[in-house]
């Protein structure tokens, strides 16, 4: 399996523990990956918000490059992954915003024909690689942990590709097929409060509390997801959370960084040095 990885702002910046320990667990399964070439800004968040047609274009830039490498796209980031499948879409359904669309590209040299599929890590690695493949590269399994979770609001929506849109399971599965214990958490995919915890602070530190309680309240030890935007508001506000609330402290770390702790992987090329709330103390005597 080969793949156009596009890693998008994130994963080059806040999310970079995200980069690390997704690129050796692909390794280790066999999946090639390679950088999309001189890759742009999906054109996710703000910019969608202020001007969607520029945005639409940005993104479609990305889809063009890949097509013309003949590769499907790699996308891990939830926005990203968001963004390239709405602008395929729009590009498709509406004629007057795709050819727009096409006419920036020509502009640049490039054209779009829609001939590329956008695919994220997950549904690679449960639905193609395969579950029992993936229980069979476990070295060390999570016996013990019990772990959250959280899928956050882009994933599975407004586009689910190969997931339930109200009750995801996949990542569940994943964690399963690792060992671990798989806790009731009925607010996987209400939102973090994206950007409100920079511009509404109070609004979105009010979400993420509700998110971490529930997690404790259900008896995890950990949170997992696999969005950049929600690992870091739910690991960097804990502690005015605590101050402003009460002590809902719990790690929240990639589902890739699980899956590299399973895989034998040392911790050490996982990225969990980055996390704000130490993973540590959790995973201690479970890996």
């Amino acid at each position: 399996m080969r793949y156009s990885y596009f890693p998008g702002c994130s994963l080059k910046g806040t999310g970079k523990a995200y980069e690390e320990s997704l690129l050796p667990v692909l390794k280790a399964l066999d999946i090639e990956v390679h950088e999309l070439e001189d890759w742009n800004c999906c054109g996710a968040t703000a910019y969608m918000a202020v001007d969607e047609s520029a945005a639409l274009k940005l993104s479609a830039r990305n889809l063009a490059i890949a097509e013309k490498a003949k590769d499907e796209v790699l996308a891990p980031c939830s926005a990203c992954y968001l963004v390239l499948r709405k602008t395929q879409k729009y590009i498709q359904e509406y004629p007057k915003v795709g050819g727009e669309v096409r006419q920036a590209l020509q502009n640049a040299g490039l054209e779009y024909s829609g001939n590329v599929e956008v695919k994220h890590p997950l549904d690679i690695l449960v639905n193609k690689v395969g579950l029992d493949a993936i229980k069979k590269r476990v070295k060390k399994p999570l016996t013990g942990l019990k772990v959250a979770t959280y899928y956050g609001c882009q994933i599975v929506r407004p586009y689910s590709a190969f997931d339930n849109q109200a009750r995801p399971v996949a990542m569940d599965k994943l964690m399963e097929a690792l060992g671990a214990t798989v806790v009731h958490y009925p607010l996987k995919t209400r939102c973090c409060g994206g950007s409100l915890t920079g511009t509404i602070s109070d609004v979105g530190l009010r979400l993420v509390y509700i998110l971490l309680k529930e997690a404790r309240k259900n008896g995890a030890d950990i949170i997992t997801t696999l969005c950049p935007l929600c690992q870091f508001n739910l690991d960097a506000f804990q502690d005015q959370i605590k101050s402003r609330y009460d002590d809902v402290t719990t790690p929240v770390v990639y589902f890739t960084q699980l899956m590299g702790l399973a895989f034998g992987i040392p911790e050490s090329e996982l990225g969990l040095k980055r996390n704000i709330v130490p993973a540590e103390p959790a995973l201690a005597g479970k890996v």
